[in-house]
């Protein structure tokens, strides 16, 4: 209520200067600025008080921490204990691929408020619910609570024991972690509780509930040793950068335990049960590390209470079972304004369905904290200037001279919590579409968290890989970055997503520095606030800026040394870092290139993802008044434009093609259809009545070609490499790239054009198939996933891949143009 108050008075003498400034300009002018920066500074501090605590840390089930390095943590470990093998091979810690799971997930997530996840562990019999809440109050971020639910499923037996442990760590130099002393020296008859405090939290109480659910017994004689019934701890002392590995600090201390008992008390002929073998001792005090070990017979339920010192007052059980009421409550309500889907899609199967998918990509969100390993070595091998040149690019990395850079920090989401569980620089930008219009100051928080990695050059890595818990989740060989390697800049669209969202509450920006709203929520106080949002653009362009320049310097393509014929002998493009396999910068890995690879390459992807960058920059340039800027990105496009069609369209194939060089250093077009082939038509370049959209449209609905029942297909059907090789790229369905596709289709289905019919019978097809084929596989499956089987639909390769497969619920609330609905209006969207 506190925190309300006070945002509450800033708004209001904001809001009083803004009408005093109506009637007395001159009285009020010095001050306009002033007010303007309490503001801003004010709609700061709140957005880092509210998204300070999350589940951010998503490679776990379920693992808690602050966006704060070297800090509190949390996570959930669990497994079944009926036999001496079960918890070895069943635990559950970090989310893997494959692990006897039905699904898991959150059911429902906001990132201000919390949410309710569902765990389906069939293979230990177990439904688990994680329910999260934040508490708002106090100085460090507020308190947050976790209830913790254990249902056993119908096939289980009734006595099924399950271990559950709560991994508890704090980092830090003079931060401080103690357990309290429990009720006997075996353990805890009621709740735990752990006590810290550091520089950044200030001081703090954890408290692990007793709980509900029957605590197993014995009368083996161990009993004198190790208490049944009771909650035990363990409190370890650990270097900073060892604590996350939790399974095997977990074991180790199992084992001491295993070793003792067999050592002094072991009898073949009467063993203890095997929950009984794998209880911990109880040793509790201070510690960077706490072990919090309780075992349960049957279902289960407590309680994780998080209590800031600030706060001036604990979190109870009943604060809890209030506040997941009230947060679920919430969260319906908004789904339902946001995202309001259309017809076929109005089913309550459909709204669950998209419940889920958003929870998940938004409840991905996670704080990354680390070194980075970075080849800063400036090769000249890395110039690729010899034919060749990937062999020498090659042997350059095999002298492995990466460094470690940074520590970095990181707030992002992620495209699969089990397989990759990180941030990807051209993931990123499609996730941020569905979460922008969900939270746009979240997404602005997303977005300068990534652009503060960027160097002095305008590079940013395309994959983050920040610290060794991260590494530990991907193979040596992709786990250094180099800094003349790029990825699709997709980050713009959600910028001007943003500049869009401005322009449209509050018409000519400029002018919006004239009122301040009183409603302001923390969601979208950048947008209800125009100045608040101007000055996000102010901070963001020159990086934004740097970027292109850096683009437009590292992967240009040549046109001067061969015999082509251009309207601009500066604008054409070259992916750096592509072998006779592989084109990883492109984002579209194994898709066929030209064979084998040569400096004379063009891209026309790359091309297409430049004429974005300058169409996008100029808006923005615009709405922050640089119109010098403007003019000259509008003549970049212009230039861009004209060399897609002078360099890359063939006339013969109906389509765009990358270009090579032939054996007389002539321009070479290389034509694989599909997704390449029709670039400068997903990102917008390609007007209602360009001569060149009939073609595309047809390549887009032939079934021979890229058509499937289930989205457009990544490669031709009648291409030779369809289906070959690793199959990445070279066939399966994509939900992002299908996504542009939408988009365009639906541009050009509300405008005037010779084109409109043909557009509107694709666009609301596709949208259907797409819908139903990732519709159908999360009913089967559980999962969303990384792509689909062109024939068959089926989900493949990573599973849970939450990240912009997410992009379905904006699918689903596109306009229906089916019938009737066609006579909907032109809309703008992010692409």
């Amino acid at each position: 209520m506190a925190q309300r108050r006070r945002w509450s008075f800033v708004l209001t003498v904001v809001w009083w200067n803004a009408l005093a400034a109506l009637f007395a300009p001159g009285l009020v002018a010095a001050t306009t600025v002033e007010e303007e920066a309490i503001l801003t500074s004010e709609i700061a501090r709140q957005n880092n008080q509210s998204l300070l605590w999350g589940p951010y840390r998503p490679n776990l089930y379920f693992g808690v921490r602050p966006r704060i390095p070297k800090s509190l943590m949390a996570g959930l470990m669990w497994g079944k204990v009926d036999t001496f093998a079960d918890f070895q091979n069943s635990v559950r810690y970090t989310c893997e691929q494959n692990e006897g799971m039905k699904g898991y997930g959150w059911d429902e997530f906001d990132t201000r408020r919390g949410g309710v996840q569902s765990i389906h562990d069939i293979e230990n019999g177990i439904d688990l619910t994680t329910s999260f809440v934040k508490i708002q109050g106090g100085a460090h971020g507020g308190s947050w609570a976790a209830r913790i639910k254990g249902e056993l499923k119908e096939d289980s037996p009734p006595d099924r024991k399950t271990m559950v442990i709560l991994y508890v760590t704090q980092e830090g130099f003079g931060s401080e972690l103690e357990a309290t002393e429990g009720d006997t020296e075996f353990g805890y008859e009621g709740d735990v509780t752990l006590k810290g405090k550091s520089d950044v939290l200030g001081g703090y109480k954890l408290v692990v509930t007793k709980g509900d659910g029957i605590r197993p017994t014995t009368d083996h004689k161990l009993v004198q040793f190790r208490g049944p019934g009771q909650t035990v701890v363990q409190s370890l002392q650990y270097p900073d950068e060892a604590v996350w590995q939790a399974k095997p600090i977990v074991f180790k201390q199992i084992k001491e335990g295993v070793d003792w008992l067999v050592e002094n008390q072991w009898e073949a002929e009467n063993p203890p049960p095997p929950w009984q073998v794998y209880q911990l001792e109880n040793r509790p005090g201070t510690g960077n590390v706490q072990i919090i070990q309780m075992v349960f017979e049957g279902s289960f339920e407590f309680d994780i209470l998080f209590s800031s010192e600030s706060a001036g007052k604990e979190v109870t059980s009943a604060d809890l079972s209030r506040e997941i009421k009230e947060t679920t409550e919430a969260f319906g309500e908004h789904f339902s304004s946001v995202f309001s889907f259309k017809p076929p899609f109005t089913a309550e199967k459909y709204k669950k369905f998209g419940r889920s998918m958003f929870s998940n990509l938004i409840g991905g969100i996670g704080y990354f904290y680390g070194h980075s390993l970075e080849d800063r070595s400036y090769a000249p091998e890395y110039d690729e200037e010899g034919e060749g040149f990937w062999e020498e690019a090659a042997e350059a990395r095999a002298r492995k001279l990466e460094t470690n850079a940074g520590p970095y920090e990181l707030f992002t989401s992620i495209p699969s919590r089990p397989f990759f569980p990180r941030g990807f620089l051209w993931d990123e930008g499609f996730h941020l579409m569905p979460i922008s219009d969900w939270d746009m100051d979240l997404t602005l928080e997303i977005v300068r968290s990534w652009f503060n990695l960027m160097d002095e050059d305008g590079w940013i890595g395309r994959e983050q890989i920040l610290g060794e818990e991260a590494r530990s989740k991907v193979p040596r060989e992709f786990q250094t970055q180099y800094p003349h390697y790029a990825n699709p800049p997709t980050l713009l669209l959600t910028i001007d997503a943003f500049v869009e969202k401005l322009r449209k509450a509050n018409g000519s920006i400029p002018s919006g520095r004239e009122h301040l709203s009183q409603g302001v929520t923390l969601t979208s106080a950048s947008i209800d606030n125009p100045e608040v949002g101007l000055e996000h653009l102010r901070k963001l362009y020159p990086l934004l800026r740097r970027q292109f320049d850096w683009f437009r310097k590292t992967q240009s393509g040549d046109i001067k040394s061969y015999d082509r014929e251009a309207f601009s002998k500066k604008e054409a493009y070259r992916w750096r870092g592509c072998t006779p396999t592989h084109c990883l910068t492109s984002g579209l890995d194994d898709y066929p290139r030209a064979q084998p690879p040569h400096p004379g390459d063009l891209h026309v992807d790359l091309m297409s993802w430049m004429g974005m960058m300058a169409k996008l920059l100029t808006n923005i340039a615009d709405a922050i008044g640089i119109t010098s800027d403007a003019d000259e990105y509008k003549k970049i496009l212009d230039a861009i434009e004209h060399n897609l069609d002078d360099l890359h369209w063939s006339e013969k194939d109906g389509c765009y093609c990358d270009a090579t060089i032939d054996d007389f250093e002539e321009n070479l077009l290389v034509c694989h259809k599909g997704y390449i082939s029709l670039f400068p038509f997903l990102t917008g370049l390609l007007k209602p009545d360009s001569p060149h959209l009939g073609p595309l449209l047809a390549l887009i609905g032939d079934e021979d070609e890229l058509w499937s029942p289930h989205g457009l297909r990544s490669l031709s059907k009648k291409d030779e490499f369809y289906g070959t090789g690793e199959n990445y790229w070279r066939g399966p369905v994509w939900f992002n790239i299908n996504y542009m596709a939408v988009v365009q289709l639906y541009s050009i289905a509300t405008q005037e054009g010779p084109h409109q019919e043909t557009a509107r019978d694709l666009y609301t097809r596709l949208r259907k198939n797409l819908v139903d084929t990732v519709y159908k596989s999360w009913e089967e499956t559980g999962f969303a996933w990384e792509q689909y089987n062109p024939e068959t639909g089926k989900g493949q390769r990573t599973q849970h891949f939450t990240g912009w497969t997410s992009l379905v619920v904006k699918v689903m609330a596109m306009d229906d143009l089916s019938g009737e609905g066609g006579k909907a209006g032109h809309v703008k969207d992010e692409l």
